[in-house]
């Protein structure tokens, strides 16, 4: 019997309908067993259109879903009315203040963050990987998002699922680029063997998050690398030398 999808959510967001997603709960099989709503990976199609579906009803029944073409950037759209999910535009964030629609993000390591401005009824959802982070993806959000009328002080933010610092080694390359944004950037490095690091990622992004002025950060303390029945990881199936790699999905929307 297949389980029910599973739905992570944060008091912070509670007057927005959102939700974290994970694997458990949809209809994929094989590396992309569960619910997997990538349409990137070599799932079958329909089995992806399908978990995308459940993960809606699961949070926002009803609602269209809106998703961009995830490009690692600092590009931010806003959502007027949905668009055909083969004619997305290359973003990494989505804002909006129209109810119905669901912004969804698509992550496989990376961290997806829901924000809701509740007085002014605005939502956004970014894909805040260690590029996009860096390049102010989150900042860009936030700038978006007050066009719509939010005031960053009232703004609630959560990072979800993502991989975490005792999962994540990086070179000294990789250590090197955010040393040279912000010699403060060392605090979300652990030393590790020679040459190498340990980054904590959701700690980056809720930093930069606190650090634009947010009223409330907050980050679910989830790692996907190391729970393979609950989320699916980009670098877990690289390093098993797994066909493929599924993607979960953050949701968030207004209701009418």
């Amino acid at each position: 019997m297949t389980q029910p999808v599973e739905v992570l959510t944060h008091p912070a967001l509670a007057r927005a309908a959102h939700g974290f997603c994970g694997r458990r709960g949809g209809v994929s099989s094989g590396a992309y067993a569960g619910l997997n709503v990538g349409w990137g990976s070599d799932d079958d199609p329909a089995a992806t259109a399908e978990n995308r579906a459940r993960a809606v009803a699961a949070v926002l029944p009803g609602a269209r879903l809106v998703c961009a073409w995830q490009v690692h950037s600092a590009e931010v759209v806003r959502v007027i009315d949905p668009w055909p999910d083969d004619q997305r535009p290359q973003a990494d964030a989505l804002v909006t203040d129209r109810p119905g629609v669901v912004l969804g993000i698509l992550t496989a390591d990376c961290a997806p963050v829901l924000f809701h401005d509740s007085t002014a009824r605005v939502v956004g959802a970014a894909h805040a990987g260690w590029k996009g982070t860096l390049g102010g993806v989150t900042d860009a959000t936030i700038t978006a998002m007050e066009a719509l009328g939010a005031d960053r002080a009232r703004i609630a933010a959560v990072v979800g699922p993502c991989i975490a610092q005792p999962s994540y080694e990086v070179d000294q390359g990789f250590i090197a680029r955010f040393l040279a944004a912000d010699p403060a950037n060392e605090a979300w490095f652990r030393a590790g063997r020679t040459g190498h690091g340990w980054f904590d990622l959701p700690g980056y992004v809720a930093a930069r998050l606190r650090a634009a002025g947010l009223g409330t950060v907050a980050v679910l303390e989830e790692d996907t690398y190391s729970q393979p029945d609950r989320f699916f990881s980009f670098r877990r199936a690289t390093h098993r030398g797994e066909p493929g790699y599924g993607r979960e999905i953050a949701l968030i929307g207004l209701r009418g």
